[in-house]
């Protein structure tokens, strides 16, 4: 399977952030968050349904089950609440009293992602 630079841009902006949240890849969840924020970025429309379109095909890439994807992402969350609320805060753009939902923190991480992408691709003139 062959990537494109925007993928490895995306991929690594979104590895960067969940590193500086806590989220290191000795969790499950951080390779789920990662991959589910991919596809969200790659297709916004998916985060309205994300127990229909992002968590099976995360399951599908890592042999798991859906549940068990929402699961370690919603572990990672809290990890991230827990060891850097303030990134958080910043990349969900206002003060939360709760952590956020699975939806809305890969909605974070794929705006991150699209802006890295956007920072690093050069316009065309």
């Amino acid at each position: 399977m062959e990537t494109t630079i925007e993928e490895q841009t995306c991929t690594a902006a979104i590895h960067g952030v969940l590193c500086r949240l806590g989220i290191t890849p000795n969790y499950l969840g951080f390779f789920h968050a990662a991959y589910g924020a991919l596809l969200a970025a790659e297709d916004p429309q998916r985060l309205l349904l994300v127990t229909k379109w992002i968590y099976p095909a995360v399951a599908k890439r890592y042999g798991t089950t859906c549940k068990a994807v929402e699961r370690n992402i919603r572990s990672a969350i809290a990890i991230a609440w827990k060891c850097n609320p303030g990134l958080l805060m910043e990349l969900s753009g206002f003060q939360r009293a709760e952590r956020p939902k699975n939806a809305q923190f890969l909605a974070m991480l794929a705006a991150h992602c699209t802006r890295s992408v956007s920072v690093e691709t050069p316009a065309i003139e």
